[in-house]
């Protein structure tokens, strides 16, 4: 049954870069931009980076927590991090268990080819722990400030 608008988020913790992990619990009271994105430091997820990272000063004055999760290992994530100089949290689901949860692993198709992967999706979790916003297929150009305009609106 794939998560809706208006349902509870499902809770997770997960290893995430800074060394402390990072869990929906902790973040309760204060809304969440969760964006899943397919791989480090390729061209569309590192715009994306790229996008929450530069509106990061405008989130927190919104009361809104960044956080990118992908099936990527923490290592990599720290690197990714480094080399783009990202201001926020990147969090990863190597048993994507989590990104199961939230349906966005998903089988896909290139070149007639079938495989599982992360689908482009960013959700926007309220502080009362509720779903807010889901985009779906994700275009990254002025994606970020989109979710932004909502979080403002919550």
């Amino acid at each position: 049954m794939p998560i809706k608008e208006g349902d509870p988020a499902p809770a997770f913790t997960l290893p995430a870069t800074g060394g402390t992990p990072i869990s929906l619990d902790a973040l309760k009271g204060r809304k969440v931009a969760l964006y899943f994105y397919p791989k480090d430091d390729t061209s569309g997820c590192t715009k994306e980076a790229q996008e929450f990272s530069a509106l990061r000063a405008e989130f927190d004055a919104a009361g809104t927590e960044i956080v990118g999760v992908s099936a990527d290992g923490v290592s990599s994530h720290e690197r990714f991090k480094e080399k783009y100089g990202l201001a926020l949290t990147l969090a990863s689901d190597e048993d994507k268990a989590m990104l199961e949860s939230y349906g966005v692993w998903v089988e896909k198709s290139m070149y007639g080819r079938k495989y599982m992967g992360i689908e482009r999706t960013t959700i926007l979790i309220g502080p009362d722990g509720r779903i807010a916003r889901i985009w779906s297929k994700v275009k990254v150009p002025g994606h970020a400030r989109e979710v932004l305009e909502a979080a403002k609106g919550l």
